[in-house]
């Protein structure tokens, strides 16, 4: 059994996105993946291929302890166009499901 940190973001609404208070989630999906996967999280890994979960995207990441998995899910709650209220859910990898573990609120700034 391996730790793994699930990170929540919440996916902008059809029509948050058409408004225009809000950007296309492919952008900041986008970002997300390559921030994880890029110098700035080296040490962490991405566990498996993020997903949409009903209004949630779901990043997957592990390989290191507890508190530096949460100090990357952080870094990517903060980034520029990640919409605000993401969270994370710290499980490992024989989790039945999504969102099983205990949840850890990200910070917004």
């Amino acid at each position: 059994m391996a730790l793994l940190v699930e990170i929540h973001v919440p996916l902008p609404s059809p029509e948050e996105v058409e408004a225009g208070e809000q950007e296309h989630p492919f952008v900041w999906i986008e970002e997300v993946e390559e921030f994880l996967a890029g110098p700035d999280s080296e040490e962490v890994e991405i566990f498996d291929d993020g997903e949409q979960d009903g209004d949630v995207y779901i990043f997957f990441i592990a390989g290191a302890d507890e508190r530096t998995l949460l100090s990357a899910a952080s870094r990517v709650a903060v980034l520029d166009r990640v919409p605000p209220g993401a969270f994370a859910m710290v499980t490992d990898d024989a989790a039945e499901e999504f969102g099983m573990g205990r949840r850890v609120d990200l910070p917004t700034t």
